[in-house]
């Protein structure tokens, strides 16, 4: 047979076995559509944002039909891991970053480590693609970010001579000091924030737990860790914030509303629930990221957010994946941004943001951005958390080192799986 009739045959081979844009099915045939179900969270994308996307996936795979049914985050545990079990899981699932380990220890997520290059893995920040690998391997894949920023009333700073936000935790104290005079607070801490003492924990090289030959334990008793917990008291000793209270109750934006309040550490859309409740500070809020220990670095923070997840046992996985790769790719992340005001995936679009003031400050946050220890049953200790008991004990007066060991023995009891906490 001459070289270019066998050539010809095998490209009519290929044609057979290989789906038209890895979709399987045929533009023009007379196949049904094939469905790909795709599981969002509340708030991720606008209604508009999501039909865009969906429209962009279809015109590029004909012949897939995308279903997105958008969940609520109360329960959405438990629901998830039913999902993963069963035996008809939805194709691509939304999750939060700090769930994957759950997921993962419970069954039912595909492995995605082959595709890390891929996706763009090579950018990811690290507060997302750190919380998706378990065990060496990646499971989630970044979709986007959030996390604190110290908010603070340009007024305030103005009157106190300070022209100019500070550029290490060195300067930061000082300036709050300065900002802390009778009828003002220089900074609003409730001394129950436990996200902002584990940013001040992991800036020292410290952490709230530690794993060792797959087991947790606690690590607030560790020197790094202390000196953490030593800086938060000195911040939290600039205002009045109560001892026992967490950001919600009181609701620390109501406070800050409400008073003369310098600074409080929040995620930048509070600027604007915090202007609708007192219409007289619009304009006079600033941003920028919490300060770090060496001038001009953020100080750490925890990366709040979510990624993509896929099922094992979904009957979609080229379907899915095109999925994914489009929501996390460059295009839409670059949309996401504009119109989310959220962090993008990868640490080479943070310029997206440079004309939102308080995004671009969180985006440069989240390049110093970690999540919480990737422990299966980190969940269960959020749910009564011991280390905002500790917080508060440390600020009425506890000995640091005594109230941190326990701290730190109560955490390796929940971690290990042997307290219930709700008894």
């Amino acid at each position: 047979m001459p070289v270019r009739r066998r050539l010809a045959t095998l490209l009519a081979a290929l044609a057979v076995l290989l789906p038209v844009g890895g979709c399987g099915t045929l533009p023009g045939s007379d196949d049904p559509p094939r469905s790909l179900r795709v599981w969002l969270m509340r708030g991720s994308l606008s209604e508009g944002l999501t039909a865009a996307v969906v429209r962009d996936y279809e015109r590029s795979n004909p012949g897939v039909e995308v279903e997105v049914a958008v969940q609520d985050w109360s329960g959405i545990g438990d629901k998830v891991a039913e999902a993963l079990a069963s035996d008809d899981p939805p194709d691509v699932i939304e999750v939060g970053n700090t769930q994957v380990a759950r997921y993962v220890a419970e069954g039912g997520v595909r492995n995605l480590t082959n595709w890390v290059y891929d996706l763009g893995g090579d950018y990811w920040i690290p507060g997302l693609k750190e919380p998706g690998k378990i065990g060496g391997f990646q499971y989630g894949v970044p979709f986007y970010a959030a996390n604190r920023v110290v908010i603070y009333r340009k007024d305030l700073f103005e009157r106190a001579g300070i022209t100019e936000p500070p550029a290490d935790r060195e300067e930061w104290i000082e300036a709050t000091d300065r900002l802390d005079r009778p009828g003002q607070q220089g900074i609003y801490l409730p001394g129950r924030n436990w996200y902002v003492l584990a940013g001040f924990v992991w800036d020292e090289g410290g952490d709230l737990a530690v794993e060792r030959s797959g087991r947790w334990s606690g690590a607030l008793h560790t020197p790094e860790a202390l000196r953490g917990m030593e800086f938060y008291r000195e911040l939290h000793s600039h205002g009045a914030g109560p001892a026992d209270a967490d950001e919600a109750e009181p609701d620390q934006r109501e406070v800050f509303a409400a008073g003369e309040v310098a600074q409080i550490i929040d995620v930048p859309g509070a600027a604007e629930l915090i202007t609708e409740t007192n219409p007289g500070l619009t304009g006079r809020l600033g941003f920028f990221p919490v300060p770090g220990k060496r001038e001009g670095e953020p100080g750490a923070v925890f990366t709040g957010g979510s990624v993509l997840i896929v099922p094992e046992r979904t009957d979609a996985w080229d379907p899915a994946y095109a999925f994914v790769k489009l929501l996390t790719g460059e295009k839409w992340q670059r949309k996401l941004a504009r119109t989310m005001s959220v962090v993008p995936n990868s640490t080479e679009l943070v310029g997206e943001l440079r004309g939102d003031p308080g995004t671009a400050a969180m985006a440069e946050g989240s390049r110093n951005g970690h999540a919480t220890p990737n422990s299966p049953r980190w969940g269960e200790l959020e749910a009564d958390n011991p280390v905002k008991d500790y917080q508060t004990a440390v600020l009425r007066g506890a000995d640091p080192a005594t109230a941190a060991r326990e701290t730190s023995e109560e955490i390796t009891e929940i971690l290990g799986g042997r307290r219930d906490r709700g008894d």
